[in-house]
């Protein structure tokens, strides 16, 4: 007994140092097996999300760049507000001042100017007979700012009567200068001799009241107060466009209001009568690659801002798509007609934005993700039932052999084949999760080894299961 304990712990050793080899070859095939089920799936998610990745948006700038003529249309006001709201939300605006309207489209059309949006007024450019700008769509009207003729001397009905005069219109590429000659050129008193000087604001208002030019242009909003303190100067009268309908008819970006007598200063009486005026509207332009969401954020802005009354605009009349001789943006057709998109009702903007773009990344996991979820085990079964499943064709090959009356060596050779595959089959790495596999096979054989062993000794056969059917 003591000689023999020496050769047991050599055997116990030879068994745990197979043991070892057989868990190494385990982990090694199992290894194979889950990179050959995940390899393919984890192709194809990276694959799907690089699609995806090519769709998301980019994120919005946080700077935008707006042109505007701070002397024009009260813009330099609005601009101050809307610096304010946007600051709120994350978003710096940065002002880059031009000589008129004009300029300001010029300038966001241009491909390198690096303006992001502008204030304009109506009708500047892309008017009737008027090249619309490639890049540049509306966001909407915001007012409107009414064009006021102040001149001296005797009362006249419409600009035909300042024919001869010397007529303020307003500098080169200003809004002003463009609608003045618009109307002046209409009613053919753009030539000598009339004479038209290009003034700006302050210039042309000083001159007028010192006699110096008979008419002067002004578009600015009716709040203004150098507009209301010109009213009231002696001997300078306001023009009242009789034909201010005709005017409308022909040129949709202006529409006809009437300033109420009074309404200036009650006590004084300024206006002295009713006054009816043509106003074109104030535009929030944007070049057409501003970001949707940018966009939206500034549409809230103008919601905000302009949606108050004034003394010829109503209480939400504003902002508004009206005509304004520029296309109106897709985001701006959608917020006139939907309102404020859903995700920006209820979360911040940057908030907004982030699901806004993330949820496309929703594509690749509910089409991809989830369905290989699924098949990757799947096909980490299949794996390891194949190395067992394809044994037993040997088995059924047996069987077949057994039905065509074998003589007893032909049995012995079938048995040796048997056990030979059933070595074979134990040698299989399989994990303990689908180790019934190995163990289902393990019945067949032995079914299969008893129907040998009956024939061997000659004893009649017992009708079993066929191993087939078992595995089904």
């Amino acid at each position: 007994m003591c000689g023999g304990a020496p050769h047991g712990a050599v055997g116990i050793l030879r068994i745990l140092m197979k043991t070892d080899t057989l868990k190494a070859q385990l982990k090694r095939t199992l290894r194979r097996d889950l990179w050959i089920a995940i390899a393919p799936a984890t192709v194809l998610i990276a694959v799907a999300f690089a699609v995806t990745f090519y769709f998301v948006k980019p994120a919005p700038p946080k700077t935008l760049v707006m042109a505007l003529a701070p002397d024009e249309g009260g813009f330099n006001y609005m601009a101050k507000r809307y610096q304010k709201f946007l600051a709120q939300h994350g978003v710096t605006l940065e002002l880059r001042n031009t000589k008129g309207s004009v300029g300001s489209v010029a300038l966001l059309n241009a491909e390198d100017s690096g303006v992001d949006i502008a204030f304009a007024q109506s009708g500047t450019t892309g008017g009737k007979g008027q090249e619309v700008p490639e890049h540049v769509a509306s966001l909407g009207s915001l007012s409107y700012v009414p064009l006021w003729v102040f001149y001296r001397g005797e009362p006249v009905d419409d600009v035909r009567g300042l024919a001869g005069k010397r007529i303020a219109v307003g500098p080169e590429e200003s809004g002003t200068r463009a609608l003045a000659m618009t109307l002046l050129q209409a009613n053919k008193v753009d030539t000598a001799p009339t004479q038209l000087l290009p003034l700006d604001r302050d210039a042309a208002i000083e001159a007028l009241t010192q006699g110096r030019v008979d008419a002067v242009f002004l578009v600015s909003p009716a709040e203004s107060p150098r507009i209301q303190k010109l009213a009231a100067v002696k001997d300078v009268r306001l023009l009242s466009f009789t034909r201010a309908e005709a005017y409308t008819r022909r040129y949709p970006y202006l529409s006809r209001h009437v300033l109420p007598q009074g309404v200036f200063d009650f006590a004084k009486n300024v206006p002295d009568q009713d006054v009816v005026l043509l106003a074109p509207n104030a535009l929030l332009l944007a070049r057409d690659s501003l970001h949707p969401a940018l966009a939206y954020l500034l549409m809230r802005a103008a919601s905000d801002i302009s949606g108050s009354a004034g003394l010829l605009d109503k209480t939400g009349e504003f902002p508004a798509p009206l005509a304004a001789g520029f296309p109106l943006s897709s985001e701006a057709k959608r917020y006139y007609a939907t309102g404020v998109p859903l995700l920006q009702r209820y979360l911040p903007f940057w908030a907004a934005n982030l699901v806004d773009r993330l949820w496309v990344m929703l594509v690749p996991i509910i089409a991809v993700v989830v369905p290989l979820g699924r098949a990757v085990p799947a096909v980490f079964l299949w794996r390891v039932r194949s190395r067992i499943h394809r044994w037993y064709a040997r088995l059924k090959e047996i069987e077949i052999q057994l039905e065509e009356d074998p003589d007893q060596e032909m049995l012995q050779d079938m048995l040796k084949r048997l056990e030979e595959a059933e070595r074979e089959v134990n040698r299989i790495a399989v994990p303990i999760a689908y180790a019934e596999n190995l163990y289902f096979f393990r019945e067949h054989v032995d079914v299969v080894r008893r129907r040998l062993t009956r024939r061997l000794a000659g004893a009649p056969e017992h009708k079993e299961a066929h191993p087939m059917q078992v595995t089904a």
